[in-house]
């Protein structure tokens, strides 16, 4: 015969006609004594408890689960759960119509996302609880744990595996692409050396245009591969006192030429002064390279490329204003992606290592557009003497 197994609470009851009023009296407040200890354990879980009855009716809801569904103890208390988590009956199959014990049911988990308070991923266990015997409520405790953050943990490490992955694989053949790009522009130079010794005629001016046109896509083919290997192997920069308009002034003079045939006008407002800043020279003049250059390739032909420069007591700011296209606000999230571009030919690199060489000098760098008015870029450098004094703390 099997023995009948009572729990505490059965053996309290059946104490309850014995109890004198005194007694009692001292049952019920330790019961609300050890109750209220209880509430206190779970109030300190990080993880939301709830109880919650067949029907999905929540009967209890510790302090963790009111943060994560963002609700009151009087606006959760009694609320269905099904309906704050929609989806989630569905999910648990026939179980839950089984006539039998809750007990007979496993412990069941799911992830969802819930959009209020803010947006997050939260994993659910429900674990039965009573229906031991005829009569007795059938019920969940349920515990909520926020995974938002190791979820994009997770996720990041695989995109990131994956994308060392693609780079290491991409400069090999990046690489062994210099060799024959080289051959290239021998063998054109060598081709437009004799041709210039031939009599000129229409033949020869259509040779030297397609030549030129060579020329300048292996040119542009190189500088793609150049940008991608300096892209997926970076070196720190090699920091010395640096006058930020000397440099603008060096680049602006490298691209006066290609300025000019554009038919693009830069109003340049770079008043002395201007402090100094602790930067890498070269690894600057590619910043203002490929932002100079994306300007200008945005504009038509009589287009204006306004620089500006000031300063406060903390950081030095460079803007470069173009009065090109501008971008579309969903190209404009994505702009600093490896290999998004607006731009037809465009590799996707250029404002991507911008954005590296920046943070690396302890910079920022940003970016505000109007579509058919046009962009404004803006670099932001810690003055030398706030860099010295920060690290003197």
């Amino acid at each position: 015969m099997a023995v009948k197994k009572h729990s505490s609470l059965d053996r309290v009851l059946g104490r309850l006609d014995t109890l004198d009023a005194v007694n009692l009296t001292q049952l019920v407040q330790r019961l609300a004594r050890e109750r209220g200890m209880f509430e206190d354990i779970f109030n300190t879980l990080q993880e939301g408890v709830l109880v919650i009855g067949y029907d999905g009716v929540i009967a209890y809801a510790n302090d963790a689960a009111h943060r994560l569904i963002g609700l009151n103890d009087d606006e959760l208390h009694g609320e269905v759960l099904w309906r704050l988590v929609p989806g989630l009956r569905p999910s648990l199959g026939a179980a839950l119509d089984d006539e039998g014990g809750a007990s007979a049911l496993p412990v069941m988990a799911r992830e969802f996302e819930l959009t209020y308070p803010e947006p997050r991923t939260v994993r659910l266990y429900m674990v039965p609880f009573g229906g031991e015997h005829r009569g007795d409520e059938r019920r969940f405790a349920v515990i909520l744990s926020d995974v938002t953050r190791d979820k994009v943990t997770t996720e990041q490490r695989i995109e990131n595996e994956r994308t060392s992955s693609i780079l290491l694989l991409a400069a090999g053949v990046a690489h062994e692409l210099g060799n024959p790009l080289n051959s290239l522009t021998i063998h054109l130079q060598l081709i437009e050396r004799k041709l210039r010794k031939l009599k000129a005629s229409r033949e020869t001016e259509a040779l030297g245009e397609s030549i030129r046109i060579c020329r300048d896509e292996v040119t542009r083919l190189d500088g793609i591969i150049s940008n991608f290997l300096e892209a997926i192997r970076p070196r720190p920069p090699d920091l010395a006192e640096t006058n930020l308009v000397e440099v603008l002034d060096e680049v602006l003079r490298f691209q006066q030429r290609e300025l000019a045939d554009r038919g693009i006008t830069v109003e340049a407002e770079t008043p002395a002064g201007l402090p100094l800043v602790m930067a890498d020279r070269n690894q600057l003049k590619q910043v203002f390279f490929n932002i100079t250059k994306n300007a200008v390739e945005a504009m038509q032909p009589g287009g204006r490329l306004r620089i500006r420069t000031r300063a406060d007591d903390e950081q030095v700011y460079l803007l470069f204003g173009d009065t090109g296209s501008g971008i579309r606000q969903e190209d404009l999230v994505r702009l600093f992606q490896p290999y998004h571009t607006t731009k037809p030919g465009g590799h996707g690199l250029g404002l991507m290592i911008v954005q590296r060489i920046m943070r690396e000098h302890g910079g920022q760098v940003g970016v505000e557009s109007k579509e058919g008015v046009g962009t404004v870029v803006t670099l932001q450098f810690p003055r030398k003497d706030r860099r010295v004094r920060m690290l003197k703390h």
